[in-house]
């Protein structure tokens, strides 16, 4: 099949590293040379030591599903002669504990909304049945064992 890439890089530059007192902010650089900064969460790594700018790797988890859902979605869309002229969503992402008591993303939630070309727009049975198409094939969705649900917003 393929395989995918990323670069990630840190350097200790300030701070007392045995005292756990130094920066986790690092780089994420992808194949096609894009470079993201990238940190821990505030909420698990307190700043200084780690950057809210930055994207943590929580939030690129939940991007990565959501992203590959609309990537998807719009395969499915293209498929059914459904033109999408728009795609936003606002994926949320829920930490809870495992059962050893480790914090995990336990849940994905995705608020799609979506517009279509003129008056031809799926009914919602058929909107629902081209997300839940889009979910069983989506690569990252089938990659984690995260509960993955789709909530659609209306459009107006």
């Amino acid at each position: 099949m393929s395989e995918h890439r990323a670069r990630i890089s840190w350097r200790h530059s300030d701070g007392e590293f045995l005292k756990g007192r130094f920066s986790r902010k690092h780089t994420w650089t992808f194949d096609g040379g894009l470079e993201v900064p990238a940190s821990p969460s505030p909420n698990v790594v307190p700043p200084p030591y780690s950057d809210a700018t930055a994207v943590d790797p929580e939030e690129a988890f939940v991007a990565s599903i959501a992203s590959c859902h609309m990537l998807t979605f719009l395969f499915v869309a293209y498929r059914k002669k459904f033109e999408v002229t728009e795609y936003e969503d606002e994926a949320v992402g829920t930490m809870s504990k495992n059962e050893r008591g480790i914090p995990w993303i336990s849940a994905v939630t995705l608020h799609p909304r979506i517009r279509f070309a003129g008056n031809r727009a799926p009914s919602p049975d058929i909107l629902s049945d081209m997300h839940k198409a889009a979910h069983e094939r989506c690569f990252i969705s089938n990659s984690v064992l995260t509960a993955v649900t789709v909530s659609p917003t209306e459009t107006d």
